[in-house]
């Protein structure tokens, strides 16, 4: 009997064909091995966030989130996110700088991590929008463990996002069967 736990990654893309990122980064999620993607928001866009503030000279992001069912740890999650983000042509130079694809581990079931490679849940999701509006729309009773649930959380976030027009994220995994 395998044992799969709950975890919840959030995507952005702001350069290149940023709605086909997201879309294929949604089919190499699903296809690491002992992950199931169960979930997927439709995508928000939101204005480049960087250490500084709001960049509005920065190309927009697209965001979304997916829920999964995983059967590896949550390091081994975060190894897998971190290979699929360097295939899409993911080049980490700039602290939060432009990118083709983030993808980031924002919660895992069990207790929460501190290590120098990962923090759960995310340090920061809980005041971005752009993390908590797409996750309400797949888990509207969701909750960030220390922080509240992810309603009140998206409420008091001070970002802003609006809905892009796209056909569902799952799309993407249509015809797709699972061993």
């Amino acid at each position: 009997m395998r044992v799969e736990l709950p975890a919840v990654i959030a995507l952005g893309s702001n350069l290149g064909d940023r709605e086909a990122t997201l879309r294929a980064a949604v089919r190499a999620i699903h296809a690491i091995p002992g992950v199931v993607v169960t979930a997927a928001s439709g995508i928000v866009e939101s204005s480049a966030l960087k250490p500084d503030g709001v960049d509005t000279s920065a190309p927009s992001y697209l965001n979304a989130v997916v829920a999964v069912r995983s059967a590896i740890t949550p390091l081994e999650l975060l190894d897998a996110l971190t290979t699929i983000e360097n295939t899409l042509g993911r080049v980490r130079g700039e602290r939060w700088g432009d990118r083709t694809i983030d993808l980031d581990l924002i919660t895992a079931a069990g207790p929460h991590v501190s290590t120098p490679r990962l923090t759960l849940p995310h340090p920061r999701a809980w005041e971005r929008r752009f993390v908590l509006a797409p996750w309400l729309q797949i888990e509207r009773t969701a909750r960030i463990p220390g922080y509240g649930t992810v309603a009140e959380l998206a409420e008091a976030a001070v970002d802003t996002v609006s809905d892009y027009p796209a056909p569902p994220l799952l799309d993407a995994l249509r015809g797709e069967v699972r061993r």
